[in-house]
Parts: structure tokens; sequence; C-alpha cells
């Protein structure tokens, strides 16, 4: 066979035997003779290589049959063994990873290919619970521009060195004209209950003291900490609009799946953590070691309204009071409750990015390109672990962080698991206590703190 290599420097051809001494289940492995053809001049194979792997007896053929247009040299003085040796080895290991030579005598092994996660580098996938909840609102299209447009900043500022504050400009200029155009459209999509709290938070968006003008400010003044400081304001400002615009769900539930618990929006639940050793938690700056901490997670019941209403039922039931948490490499999972008749084995709910509705008792193929609106590939991702019974349902009470480090994800930086957990939320404060959780930490309270005129019970006649 002919592997290409891209040498335009050598011109001239190396034949050398390399005899690779058999293993006793290898007796039949004959001696091979390799054929380096390093052209520059023949105009048919201009600027490209190959190399022959061919059978010792064939070789004196095939070096008459090029001896008229390339120059031979043969390497057979014992000075250069040790580096010819060298060489040997490197490009073979070379040829046989990029394209495996069917050397004589030598087993195929059937290697399987790497079960990674692709997708396109192109695609964004969310990298922060903040960023995940928030592209999950069901808001008014302008809104949505004006938040892609923003959001794109956050890339941009990703660019070491010089920056294209230009191009940032363009998306803030951009984001101000729809924002000022559409003002009508924006403040419509709000409930005439509430938007008298729009129209404050449209002001501050506009002309407040970290809103869109003064953003604009900060890039001309070319200083990122300040443009980052003011994006995320920006952005806030934007959640908040666009959750006033969201009142409930943008779809109707199936029929069947109505008999289940379900939360029409976002809620927050805090958790209370206690060491089980008696040990403490690291020290927040410039406090004491603490028995116990705190973690707020954000619940989103636009993207999984039955999941996320089934776990804020177990929470205000007081389910998890006193639920022993165990530590892996990857999660921290509370116990599987059976011992307890609360919850409801929800169908799997995973609703994929750019859909209008979850799907329900289907993992996604993020292979084939689909990608959940709440990915799991983040750290700090609450999910719902799978049915001991049927894995097409969740767990009627286990639920667990998950501990994402791009260092055990697939080639896409995504989890090997995402698509096939019904994720629910973010631990959106008190992240930095999840990687202290040990095996025997308990969950000494969780209390819904926001979210309880969001959930609606079914009707239990």
């Amino acid at each position: 066979m002919a592997f290409p290599l891209s040498s335009a420097i050598i011109s001239h051809k190396l034949s050398f035997n390399v005899s690779i001494a058999p293993s006793t289940r290898r007796s039949n492995l004959k001696p091979t003779h390799f054929i380096f053809c390093f052209n520059g001049k023949d105009p048919e194979r201009s600027g490209r290589s190959r190399i022959h792997c061919l059978p010792k007896n064939n070789h004196l053929k095939e070096l008459k049959d090029q001896h008229g247009t390339l120059t031979n040299s043969y390497i057979s003085t014992s000075g250069h063994t040790n580096k010819l040796q060298s060489l040997i080895a490197v490009i073979l290991v070379f040829v046989q990873i990029s394209s495996p030579l069917p050397l004589v005598g030598w087993d195929v092994l059937p290697i399987s290919p790497a079960n990674a996660v692709l997708y396109s580098p192109d695609t964004k996938v969310p990298r922060t619970g903040e960023l995940a909840l928030r592209r999950a609102i069901p808001a008014n299209t302008n809104m949505k521009t004006i938040q892609d447009s923003l959001e794109e900043i956050l890339y941009l500022l990703r660019i070491p060195q010089r920056k294209p504050y230009g191009t940032m400009e363009g998306n803030v200029k951009k984001a101000l004209k729809i924002a000022t155009d559409e003002k009508d459209s924006i403040l419509a999509s709000i409930p005439t209950d509430l938007r008298e709290k729009g129209s404050t938070l449209y002001a501050s968006l506009i002309d407040g003291k970290n809103g869109l003008q003064a953003l604009l400010a900060c890039i001309k003044d070319k200083d990122p900490d300040k443009v980052s400081v003011g994006l995320a304001s920006s952005l806030d400002t934007i959640a908040e609009l666009e959750l006033l615009q969201a009142p409930g769900l943008s779809f109707l539930l199936p029929e069947q799946y109505k008999r289940y618990p379900r939360l029409t929006g976002r809620g927050i639940v805090e958790l209370t953590i206690e060491k089980g050793d008696g040990s403490t938690f690291s020290p927040e700056a410039g406090g004491e070691p603490r028995k116990t901490a705190k973690i707020q997670v954000v619940i989103d019941g636009y993207s999984a309204p039955l999941t996320a209403g089934n776990f804020t039922k177990l929470v205000i039931d007081e389910a998890y009071n006193g639920a022993k948490l165990r530590s892996t490499d990857q999660a921290v999972l509370s116990d599987n409750g059976l011992d307890k008749s609360n919850g409801y084995s929800v169908p799997l709910e995973i609703k994929p990015s750019g859909q209008f509705e979850p799907l329900y008792r289907t993992k996604l193929d993020v292979q084939d390109g689909e990608l959940p609106t709440l990915p799991l590939s983040v750290y700090g991702a609450v999910a719902m672990a799978h049915s001991e019974v049927n894995e097409e349902y969740s767990s009627p009470y286990q639920f667990f962080f998950y501990l994402y480090d791009k260092r055990n994800a697939g080639l896409g930086g995504l989890s090997f698991d995402e698509g096939e957990f019904s994720v629910f939320g973010y631990a959106t404060a008190g992240r930095d206590i999840l990687s202290q959780i040990k095996t025997g930490d308990v969950i000494r309270s969780a209390k819904l703190i926001e979210g309880q005129d969001r959930l609606v019970l079914p009707d239990e006649k």
C-alpha cells in the first residue's frame, strides 16, 4: 500500500530490510522490506512521498522499475545502525497509528471505535447553570434576539490578547436598536399586573447604571473587566424581564401526564448540608469553619415540569430532611429512598434544545447532534436517577448533583451520559460545597424558598 507523507526536502530513495524477531505464536512472520520514496522531481508524484511494504523477494524488481528516475541509496554501515533502528521504530509507529499496514503474518485485531461523544465545534453548549437557565426561559422573540447578541460577547471576551472590541460594540448596538425599536412589543408580552415592574426593568436595561448604554461605554474604553461586569448585569436584567414574559408553560402537557405534580415555572430550593463525621466545611472568605453549609438550587419547570414538580412536592413534604448523601468521582447522590413511600415515578423527561416541548421516555442521540436545553455537562447540574425498574422512568426519590469534569468528557466536551437523565435544575449558590461533600454527609433540611405558587398538584380524586 502507499502512505503519503509531506516531505518536500529530501529527494532520495531509501531502501532497507526490517527483520522482526517473531514470537513462538507468530513463527510464520517473514522479513519485510520497506522502500521509502522521497521524490521531489517526478512530475507524476510531485510533492508526495510513499512507503511501500513489500515481500523481500520483490524489492529488487521495484528498484529496477524506478531506477531511471530515482537515486538509490542503501544504508548498510554499522556506524548508522542505532540511528537507523530509531528511525525505523518512529516511522513504523507513525504509520501504524495513521494508516495500519497489513504486514504479512500479523493478525488483524478487531478494535471497536471509541464511544466518544461528538458534536460540531461551532455548537455553543452552556457551560454554567446560569447560562443554561437563561436560555431555557420561553420568552418574547425580540428579547431572545437581544440575549443572543449579548451572549456572543461572552465568547468574544475569552479571546486572549487582542479582543475584538469592534465586534462587541456592534453586538451591543444591535441589542440597543432592537430594544428601542421593539419596546411596545417587549412590554406587551408582560402580563398586565406585572407591566409596571417590567417597565422599570426595561428602563434599567437601556439607561441603568449597568445597562446597555453603560456597557457600550466600557467597550469603547476597552476595559475587559468592566465589560464582563456590565455584561453580566445586563444579562441578569434580561433574564428578569424574560421571566415576567413567561408566566407559565408554553406547551400543553399530554393528558396522561396530568396525574403527576408539575411546576409551571421556576422555583428555588435551599439545602442545608451537615457533615456526617462531625468535621467542618471550609470557611467562607474571612469566616470560620462551618458545621453546616447551604446550597441553592434553581429548578426549571419550563423544561422539565413533571420532574421539577415531583422534586418540589418532595421538598414541601420534607422527604429529604435527614437524607444521607453518597459521593463518587462524578456525582453526589441522595439515598435511594426505598424506605420511603413518597414520590412519583415520573417518565424520563428531556427537552431538546430548540424544540417546543419535552420528549418523554426517550433519550437523546447526542452523537447525532441532539442536545438538551438543560445539559448535564455543567458542574452542579441536578437530575433524577433512573428508576431501578425501568430506565424509561426516573427514580421517584433519588436525585444527584453532577460533578462535571472536562477531563472525563467526550471529544466535544460533553459528558458520556449527556441526554440520558432528566436534568431539572442547577446549583447556583454554594457550588463550592459540592466537592467537600463526602459519603455519609446528611441533608439536614430542604426548603422551597420560591415557586410554591407555580406548583400544580394532581387531583387525588
